[in-house]
């Protein structure tokens, strides 16, 4: 649930580097409340909660929650502790959370999922604050050692840096799970779901390296850190005890070894060596594991996710299919063939429901200005005309279910702060006929039609229990077709007298069925083509679900016939659900959550929105030769502000600045504001050199939008600048030649810089190297208020079409500027020049390119903990721009060409196992001559680049 990177062991001398790109890598949303929300805050010695008005509960549940854990779990990290700021956003359909420095802070996404599979039962707030809180314990006590002296040189960021260049990210997040399951009575360690991906791995004997587990590929399923963490954390308590990794984590925070701390730890205090001891915690789970066999299906990589399947009256089946190369598709398959309906409107998941000639489905939307509000809208698609309808706006559905004649719908509605409630809908228009009352407090998920009177849905109680329950839909009277427990379940399926439904048994995800009549609960037996089984659809002779292989969720279709029904008693039902023998019994923590005191006696007091409104908290440097900077840089808790006091200096020209800038995005539009002071800037007057000092101050309005929406991805920013400049040349050579001429010992300058961008893109498949269809515009036009009349105008776009296979890129480039002839002041340069060629500023300018992009290689590929190649790629181009001046002496007007051919080699590669860097070597061919360049320089040119490309992964 951490957004924030974590690496193995890097070189000191990559500080600038990981510096910058940490600093890109958090999740927080800049100014995505409206102004309009009223903060409120509850406080004890953990935590300060800040929330929107109507949380209060769930703000003082969290706050005794995190009082709870700091005195119980925090010796197994550390002994420091430090009060952590938590902010709740109600209003986003996202379920997630995490912890950051810079600032230090928490964010709680809180609506809850429907899979319960995937994070469990647990109330959602109460699975947050378990698992958010271990890492605020492991931040507070990884400040030591040489990570402490990285916070005093470079603040909070600093640490951050340090942190992630002595622990991976998997112990971050194994630890955090190891925490959810160690205090409550479930957490992921518990859940079968949870283990499925290397499960899928090992019964086909797919033993990846250490860092193919670390860095993911390409071309082959590789499980997330979650679960390699908690592995490698649970058995590492396991073995050595509860103190194991606040030792190792201790010595490698504190960098004791300096190069490769983490690995040494382990090797000191686990008796054997880091490889040694990944394998063994591999071994011990990997052999608790017997029992599923290989799948039928024999491919050499991943091929493709099936899910949610459902039977049409045909005979065919309808499901979502999802590649590597192809976007996430509803396919009707009859036989062997499968044809494409359409492709999937942008979803938080893959849930669908089909009835009577019709899919119905949940698709995400983005507010258009506040980026924690988003939404759930209702999509009902014609599987034979392929035309879909959006039937709500600005909802917040889930999880819909068609009835039988295609005429209602059924979904959960979750709306901020409240409980889940059942909407009956029309099919047709969206009206909702009908809202369920909701006695029980109960949270639904995956609701499905039995009759017009009556519902079954798999239901968590506010404890965390799970049932599957028939619900009255006038009254909404609950009664529970199996026991309550901590047993995770969902997906049913209706089928005359029976509901077929999946849940938690004995260590996997099991298929089981109920008869309405006598209430009679069955396990089905199954062939095991794959691990678990979900998603079920029947009919009369037929069964059809998903099962989860080391090449995706892939369809397991049996007859009924084939079908083993053993019933099971409600003793049996009881039963723990089993995964690993990991023994929790001996930590005194143990279960501790269902002993949350009750959240009483903490007053609620106002948070204001300018709280902290200049927080620094971080000294950054950038290095983007010729040009060096060192930021103070801050933001405030709720994200409103962004603060930033500089340094920099400029290699080429050698002059100094000095600067501030300041956003303020808690307004519609955002408030920007700057200064700066250049000392020493030098240009040349007649081939003389010019000295001058030059200072600015700038205020502007910027709106950004996200217009997100269906299978389109685009944002849209506009925005104006107010520059006023005050130039003074300092030089000798002003008195014996500038005055001359007339020209002023000090000028200013006062122009308008507005600008627009604008992206529009649709999805993209994990091997596309760029968008099949997408488009990036931008213009840049500054103009003078004053009588100079100094202006430029700047456009760009970027076009990206499919190339001749799934995963190439025709990409089309197009520019212009226009700029004045004066010579008062000239304004920056950003035109995109041909490659190859010694840029110049010119009065006119026009570019056009075409770039062919494909993949060359999927190497899977590293060494030493180091690097790690994924996926070597080419791109040949041709470069056309013409470029007009006037000529110095006569007034002439100059016409040339720029053109250029070549191709670029990129490597997209991880550094220590984290880092995302594509670097990349470029050949050049001139085809014309490089006006601009020094004497002797030929028409080949090869360079070494860094590419930063707008829909870079």
């Amino acid at each position: 649930m951490r957004n924030i990177c974590r690496n193995y062991m890097k070189p000191i001398t990559c500080l600038a580097f990981c510096l910058a790109v940490i600093c890109n890598l958090h999740a927080q949303r800049f100014g995505g409340n409206a102004p309009s929300m009223k903060w409120q805050q509850v406080n004890n010695d953990a935590a300060r909660v800040i929330f929107p008005e109507g949380m209060d509960s769930s703000a003082a549940r969290i706050a005794a929650i995190e009082a709870m854990l700091s005195k119980t779990t925090l010796p197994t990290i550390g002994s420091s502790q430090q009060k952590i700021n938590i902010v709740l956003h109600p209003n986003t359909i996202i379920s997630n959370g995490y912890v950051a420095l810079g600032p230090f802070r928490s964010e709680f996404y809180m609506t809850p999922a429907q899979n319960s599979f995937e994070l469990g039962s647990l109330r959602w707030q109460d699975m947050l604050a378990i698992h958010e809180y271990r890492h605020v314990q492991q931040y507070n006590n990884f400040n030591i050692g040489l990570s402490h002296a990285f916070r005093i040189l470079f603040g909070q960021e600093g640490q951050e840096l340090a942190n992630a260049l002595a622990i991976p990210n998997w112990f971050w997040e194994g630890d955090a799970v190891f925490q959810e399951t160690l205090v409550s009575p479930q957490g992921r360690g518990r859940l079968p779901f949870f283990f499925d991906d290397y499960r899928s791995l090992w019964i086909t004997g797919r033993n990846y390296s250490y860092m193919k587990l670390r860095n993911g590929s390409l071309r082959d399923f590789t499980p997330d850190h979650y679960r390699l963490g908690y592995m490698m954390v649970a058995y590492g308590r396991e073995k050595y005890g509860d103190d194991f990794w606040r030792k190792v984590t201790h010595d490698a925070a504190s960098f004791k070894g300096l190069f490769y701390p983490f690995q040494k730890a382990v090797k000191q205090y686990a008796g054997k060596n880091f490889t040694a001891f990944t394998k063994d915690a591999f071994d011990y789970f990997k052999n608790q594991s017997a029992g599923a066999q290989p799948g039928a299906e024999k491919h050499k990589h991943f091929v493709a996710d099936q899910e949610f399947p459902a039977y049409t009256n045909t005979g065919s089946i309808i499901y979502v299919k999802t590649s590597y190369k192809k976007l996430p598709s509803f396919i009707e398959k009859t036989g062997e063939s499968e044809r494409v309906i359409r492709v999937k409107d942008v979803s938080t998941d893959n849930q669908l429901s089909y009835k009577n000639g019709k899919i119905v489905y949940a698709s995400y939307r983005t507010a258009a200005r506040w980026g924690w509000n988003d939404y759930n809208e209702l999509q009902v698609l014609d599987i034979q005309t392929g035309i879909q309808k959006t039937i709500t706006r600005k909802s917040k559905y889930f999880s819909p279910d068609l009835s039988d004649d295609g005429r209602f719908i059924v979904a959960v509605d979750v709306q901020p702060g409240r409980q889940s409630v059942l909407h009956v809908l029309d099919a047709e228009t969206g009206a909702v006929i009908k809202v369920i009352p909701n006695p029980g407090n109960l949270f639904y998920t995956y609701p499905k039609f039995i009759s017009d009177k009556q519902l079954v849905a798999a239901i968590r109680k506010p404890s965390g229990e799970m049932a599957l329950a028939l619900i009255n839909s006038n009254d909404g009277r609950t009664s529970y077709l199996t026991a309550p427990g901590y047993r995770v379940m969902g997906n049913p399926a209706v089928l005359n007298d029976t509901v077929y439904f999946s849940a938690a048994s004995e260590g996997y995800d099991r298929l089981f069925a109920v008869t309405l009549s006598d209430r009679k609960l069955y396990r089905l037996s199954v062939p095991a083509k794959g691990i678990g089984a979900y998603q079920p659809s029947v009919t009369g002779n037929s069964i059809v679900f998903t099962t989860f292989t080391a090449n995706g969720y892939r369809l397991q279709e049996e007859s009924k016939m084939s079908i083993g029904w053993d019933p099971v008693s409600s003793d049996q039902w009881q039963q723990p659900i089993g995964t690993f023998n990991i023994d929790l019994t001996k930590n005194k923590a143990a279960g501790l959550l269902t002993g949350v005191p009750p959240a009483e006696g903490l007053p609620v007091k106002k948070y204001s929105q300018l709280t902290g409104l200049f927080n620094f908290h971080s000294l950054l440097p950038y290095v983007a030769d010729p040009d060096y900077k060192l930021s103070l840089v801050g933001n405030n808790i709720l994200n409103t502000m962004q603060s930033e006091l500089y340094a920099a200096y400029n290699r080429n020209e050698g002059y100094k600045q000095a600067g501030a800038n300041f956003t303020y995005g808690g307004l519609f539009p955002y408030i920007n504001l700057g200064a700066s002071y250049i000392f020493d800037r030098r240009g040349f007057f007649q081939t003389q050199p010019v000295y001058w000092n030059e200072s600015q101050l700038n205020a502007g309005l910027s709106v950004p939008l996200n217009l997100s929406k269906g299978r389109s991805i685009i944002n849209l920013t506009m925005g104006a600048d107010y520059v006023f400049k005050n130039i003074t040349y300092t030089s000798q050579f002003y008195k014996d030649s500038l005055a001359k001429h007339n020209l002023p010992y000090q000028s200013h300058l006062g122009y308008v810089n507005g600008y627009i961008s604008f992206t529009h893109q649709v999805q993209q498949a994990r091997q596309h190297i760029y968008p099949r269809f997408a488009q990036s515009l931008y213009i840049n036009y500054r103009n003078s208020v004053e009588a100079a009349n100094p202006h430029q105008l700047l456009a760009t776009g970027n076009f990206y079409f499919p190339g001749f296979a799934l995963t190439h890129n025709i990409v089309a480039s197009l520019a212009f500027q226009n700029r004045d002839t004066s010579s008062s002041y000239s304004f920056s340069n950003s035109f995109p020049f041909s490659r190859g060629y010694t840029v110049p500023s010119l009065r006119n300018m026009y570019k056009w390119g075409i770039n062919y992009h494909l993949p060359l290689a999927y190497p899977d590929f590293g060494f030493g903990n180091m690097v790690y190649f994924q996926r070597v790629r080419a791109n040949a181009f041709y470069d056309y721009t013409r470029a007009g001046e006037v000529a110095y002496r006569n007034g002439a007007r100059t016409i040339e060409l720029f053109r250029s051919t070549g191709v670029e080699i990129f490597f997209d590669t991880k550094w220590w196992n984290e880092l995302p860097l594509n670097f990349g070597f470029r050949y050049s061919h001139l085809l014309d001559r490089d006006l601009y360049a020094s004497q002797g320089a030929g028409a080949e040119r090869f360079e070494f680049v860094l590419p930063v490309n707008l829909f870079q992964r």
